[in-house]
């Protein structure tokens, strides 16, 4: 088979077809076992800790801190606000993206040190990036209610998605570069 420039197209070896199925069958496995877990867990400790420390709290001092005077306040699962404020639900806080990230870097052909390391800086990425996104939406409810629309169901889940699978690919990069290198 050749490309369009008339090079020929390497064909992946079967083997390699049949690994790179298993790893995408068992990250997807990983994924909906930790998206059950984390739905068994709902009404606990864990997603008051994750939800209210974790995603409202971080979320109303941002907003203090770049707007004062709207007076943000965390209460529970919501940022408050006099004007309008935002309810966090389980599925708002991130979980999904990062559930994503732990199943790809489980399943990553990575030694362990640079495995840890992709993940720890994975799950700070998805915390900034959800943090945006939350402070986002927060403003776009107060001044327009179709744009928190859009971006609540469309553009935002898209970013996030991308900013994860963005990242990892460009782990992958640097860890295969490393490894070539060292090689």
């Amino acid at each position: 088979m050749e490309s369009s420039t008339g090079r020929p197209v390497e064909q992946p070896q079967p083997g390699v077809l049949r690994q790179l199925l298993v790893r995408a069958s068992v990250a997807v496995a990983v994924f909906a076992c930790l998206q059950i877990g984390w739905e068994f867990l709902r009404g606990g400790q864990l997603e008051h800790a994750v939800i209210h420390d974790g995603t409202v709290r971080p979320a109303a001092a941002l907003i203090r801190a770049l707007t004062p005077d709207v007076h943000a306040q965390a209460v529970r699962f919501s940022v408050k606000a006099p004007g309008g404020g935002l309810n966090i639900r389980n599925g708002c806080e991130g979980t999904e993206a990062l559930f994503l990230l732990v199943s790809a870097f489980l399943l990553a052909p990575l030694g362990w040190r640079s495995r840890v390391l992709g993940l720890v800086t994975g799950i700070a990425l998805v915390f900034v990036v959800n943090q945006v996104r939350v402070v986002a939406l927060f403003y776009a409810w107060r001044v327009d209610h179709g744009l928190f629309d859009l971006l609540h169901g469309t553009v935002a889940p898209v970013a996030i998605i991308l900013a994860v699978g963005g990242y990892f690919h460009l782990w992958l990069g640097v860890a295969s570069r490393r490894a070539a290198l060292a090689g």
